[in-house]
Protein backbone atom coordinates (compact mmCIF):
# COMPACT_ATOMS: atom_id res chain seq x y z
CA UNK A 1 0.00 0.00 0.00
CA UNK A 2 1.89 3.25 -1.14
CA UNK A 3 -0.16 5.52 0.66
CA UNK A 4 -2.23 5.46 3.63
CA UNK A 5 -3.36 6.69 6.96
CA UNK A 6 -3.56 5.16 10.30
CA UNK A 7 -3.41 4.53 14.28
CA UNK A 8 -1.07 2.70 15.23
CA UNK A 9 2.50 2.38 16.88
CA UNK A 10 5.23 3.30 15.18
CA UNK A 11 8.70 2.05 14.27
CA UNK A 12 10.93 3.42 17.72
CA UNK A 13 13.74 4.73 15.05
CA UNK A 14 12.11 7.25 13.46
CA UNK A 15 10.79 8.63 16.60
CA UNK A 16 9.86 9.03 20.37
CA UNK A 17 7.46 6.11 22.32
CA UNK A 18 5.06 9.12 22.53
CA UNK A 19 4.77 9.57 18.39
CA UNK A 20 2.48 7.46 16.76
CA UNK A 21 2.56 7.04 12.63
CA UNK A 22 -0.52 8.44 11.24
CA UNK A 23 -0.08 8.51 7.59
CA UNK A 24 2.40 7.79 5.10
CA UNK A 25 3.08 8.39 1.56
CA UNK A 26 5.45 5.24 -0.23
CA UNK A 27 7.57 4.94 -2.93
CA UNK A 28 5.31 4.68 -6.39
CA UNK A 29 3.48 7.68 -4.99
CA UNK A 30 3.67 11.65 -6.75
CA UNK A 31 1.14 13.95 -4.75
CA UNK A 32 0.91 17.93 -5.37
CA UNK A 33 -0.97 19.81 -3.10
CA UNK A 34 -1.60 20.78 0.56
CA UNK A 35 -0.94 18.33 3.31
CA UNK A 36 -2.52 19.22 6.52
CA UNK A 37 -1.65 16.92 9.82
CA UNK A 38 -3.14 18.51 12.79
CA UNK A 39 -2.01 15.73 16.26
CA UNK A 40 0.66 16.86 17.70
CA UNK A 41 1.80 13.70 18.72
CA UNK A 42 1.71 12.26 15.10
CA UNK A 43 4.77 11.00 12.91
CA UNK A 44 4.04 11.15 9.15
CA UNK A 45 6.63 9.88 6.73
CA UNK A 46 7.24 10.94 3.28
CA UNK A 47 9.36 8.12 0.94
CA UNK A 48 8.17 9.58 -2.21
CA UNK A 49 7.42 12.77 -3.95
CA UNK A 50 5.55 15.68 -3.05
CA UNK A 51 4.80 19.00 -3.80
CA UNK A 52 3.19 21.99 -2.27
CA UNK A 53 2.49 22.24 0.95
CA UNK A 54 2.97 20.68 4.46
CA UNK A 55 1.37 21.58 7.68
CA UNK A 56 2.30 18.79 10.21
CA UNK A 57 1.80 19.77 14.34
CA UNK A 58 3.64 16.42 15.13
CA UNK A 59 6.82 14.60 13.57
CA UNK A 60 7.66 14.75 9.30
CA UNK A 61 10.36 12.43 8.44
CA UNK A 62 11.31 12.51 5.16
CA UNK A 63 13.02 9.01 4.38
CA UNK A 64 15.97 7.95 1.64
CA UNK A 65 13.42 7.70 -1.28
CA UNK A 66 11.61 11.11 0.08
CA UNK A 67 11.34 14.19 -2.15
CA UNK A 68 9.76 17.45 -1.17
CA UNK A 69 9.44 19.99 -2.87
CA UNK A 70 7.58 22.44 -0.32
CA UNK A 71 7.00 25.37 2.18
CA UNK A 72 7.08 22.90 5.63
CA UNK A 73 6.10 24.17 8.52
CA UNK A 74 6.07 21.17 11.69
CA UNK A 75 7.41 20.52 15.03
CA UNK A 76 10.00 18.68 13.94
CA UNK A 77 11.66 17.33 11.16
CA UNK A 78 14.19 14.68 10.35
CA UNK A 79 15.65 14.51 6.25
CA UNK A 80 16.99 11.08 5.15
CA UNK A 81 16.03 12.31 1.54
CA UNK A 82 15.24 15.25 0.27
CA UNK A 83 13.76 18.15 0.67
CA UNK A 84 13.95 21.35 -1.17
CA UNK A 85 12.11 24.58 -0.23
CA UNK A 86 11.26 26.91 3.26
CA UNK A 87 11.15 24.34 6.62
CA UNK A 88 9.56 26.15 9.71
CA UNK A 89 10.35 24.10 13.20
CA UNK A 90 8.96 25.02 15.96
CA UNK A 91 11.36 22.34 17.85
CA UNK A 92 14.49 20.82 15.61
CA UNK A 93 15.55 19.82 12.42
CA UNK A 94 17.49 17.19 11.79
CA UNK A 95 19.48 16.48 8.95
CA UNK A 96 20.29 12.58 8.64
CA UNK A 97 23.58 10.97 6.37
CA UNK A 98 22.97 10.99 2.82
CA UNK A 99 19.75 13.76 3.86
CA UNK A 100 19.61 16.85 1.68
CA UNK A 101 17.71 20.34 2.73
CA UNK A 102 18.17 23.13 -0.01
CA UNK A 103 16.73 26.51 1.42
CA UNK A 104 16.09 28.51 4.02
CA UNK A 105 15.11 26.65 7.79
CA UNK A 106 14.15 28.34 11.02
CA UNK A 107 14.15 26.70 13.86
CA UNK A 108 15.58 26.94 17.62
CA UNK A 109 17.55 23.91 16.74
CA UNK A 110 19.44 22.31 13.80
CA UNK A 111 21.26 19.35 13.85
CA UNK A 112 23.18 18.26 10.52
CA UNK A 113 25.20 14.53 10.98
CA UNK A 114 28.13 13.86 9.08
CA UNK A 115 27.30 13.34 5.13
CA UNK A 116 24.15 15.35 5.46
CA UNK A 117 23.80 18.59 3.53
CA UNK A 118 22.07 21.90 4.02
CA UNK A 119 22.27 24.92 1.66
CA UNK A 120 20.70 27.64 2.43
CA UNK A 121 20.04 30.42 5.05
CA UNK A 122 19.89 29.21 8.90
CA UNK A 123 16.94 31.39 10.64
CA UNK A 124 17.05 30.57 14.63
CA UNK A 125 15.12 32.56 17.63
CA UNK A 126 17.61 34.79 19.96
CA UNK A 127 18.44 32.93 22.81
CA UNK A 128 16.55 33.54 26.10
CA UNK A 129 19.05 35.40 28.45
CA UNK A 130 20.42 33.92 31.54
CA UNK A 131 18.01 35.26 34.52
CA UNK A 132 20.03 34.50 37.56
CA UNK A 133 23.18 32.67 38.03
CA UNK A 134 22.59 29.44 40.44
CA UNK A 135 23.01 30.31 43.63
CA UNK A 136 26.58 30.52 45.47
CA UNK A 137 28.25 29.52 41.48
CA UNK A 138 30.91 31.87 39.52
CA UNK A 139 30.14 33.18 36.73
CA UNK A 140 32.99 31.72 34.04
CA UNK A 141 35.97 34.09 33.55
CA UNK A 142 36.76 35.22 29.51
CA UNK A 143 39.83 33.23 28.19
Amino acid sequence: MPFGFWNKKRDESLGTDDEELVGFLETGVEVEGKLNIISSQSLYRINSHFKGEILCEGHLVVVEQGDVEAEVHTRHVTVYGKVKGTVHASERIDIKEHGIVLGDIYAPCLVVDPGGYFDGQCHMPAPEPATALAAGSVPPTPK
